[in-house]
């Protein structure tokens, strides 16, 4: 297994500024850390990261989210095309930071609603768009991870069964699911047997705590979460999703209006601290 720290953090772009924290976090003991990719246009940035990223010796994943523009379940295929071309260059800048993973809710746009529940339409149409955005992930050599969200943020995957499901639908090597114990707090009667019912889908683990501050202080259910990883073998990236109050605009789209921890630093060594000592790593 791996242990990871979510760079959205301290920031929605990683430029050589942020060189030090990676430092930090490398003496700290994490082993790699999730780099915020929102645009695709342009991998030289992120092949810089990559190889200051292998000088320091962490690993990566990555992290998108999807928009209205580029929604791979709507109905016109334009929009759904376009969805591709943005994962497409997503994965390009993966590939040149050596991030192994992407993940996040790439099965829909963020924060868009219907005012319905999902259709079998948007379902079919989710599917073939992943599909084809897994074929380019191949092809860079990455994985993508589909990630549900809670029903407040989105309409179209919200529980581990749906997204087993549509993983399965998918049905290609390079697609499987994320789990995150924030949603899951939100939307499933028991961490455990929400994830027993994914088994072997789970390819990445984000860990989370109920008001997105340090892992470990609120109420998420860390023994049903932890053993229910070990029992279906998990043994990949677990990587701390936490915000804060430093990006104004990324703290109003995850509506944290208030401090969650004493300071970012402190967030990651007690969250470091915690996992290792729950998973005995």
């Amino acid at each position: 297994m791996k242990i990871g720290m979510n760079l959205l953090l301290w920031a929605d772009t990683v430029t050589p500024e942020h060189d030090p924290l990676l430092e930090e976090l490398k003496a700290m003991g994490f082993d790699g850390v999730e780099i915020p990719i929102f645009n695709g246009a342009d991998t030289a940035p992120y092949e810089r990261l990559g190889k200051r990223l292998k000088e320091i010796g962490l690993g990566a994943t990555a992290v998108t989210v999807m928009s209205p523009q580029a929604n791979p379940i709507a109905l016109d295929e334009g929009v759904r095309k376009a969805a591709v071309e943005h994962l497409d260059g997503v994965l390009a800048c993966c590939a040149a930071a050596g991030a192994e993973v992407l993940c996040g809710p790439i099965h829909s746009a963020l924060g868009h609603f219907s005012g319905a529940a999902p259709t079998e339409e948007e379902f079919k149409l989710g599917v073939d768009t992943l599909q084809k955005a897994a074929e380019k992930a191949q092809g860079h050599g990455v994985l993508l991870a589909c990630e549900y969200l809670n029903r407040f943020e989105n309409y179209f995957l919200t529980t581990a069964e749906q997204t087993a499901k549509f993983v399965d639908a998918v049905g290609h090597p390079s697609c499987g699911m994320m789990y995150d114990s924030f949603h899951a707090h939100i939307e499933e009667k028991s961490q455990k047997a929400a994830i027993g019912s994914c088994g072997k889908r789970i390819i990445h683990a984000h860990v989370s705590e109920n008001d997105r501050g340090t892992p470990g202080t609120g109420q998420v259910d860390w023994d049903g979460y932890f053993s229910g990883l070990k029992d279906v073998g998990f043994d990949r990236w677990y990587t701390i999703e936490a915000f804060g109050r430093a990006l104004p605009a990324l703290a109003a789209a995850t509506r944290v209006w208030r401090d969650l921890f004493p300071d970012p630093m402190g967030l990651c060594r007690e969250g470091l601290a915690f996992i290792k000592q729950r998973t005995g790593a």
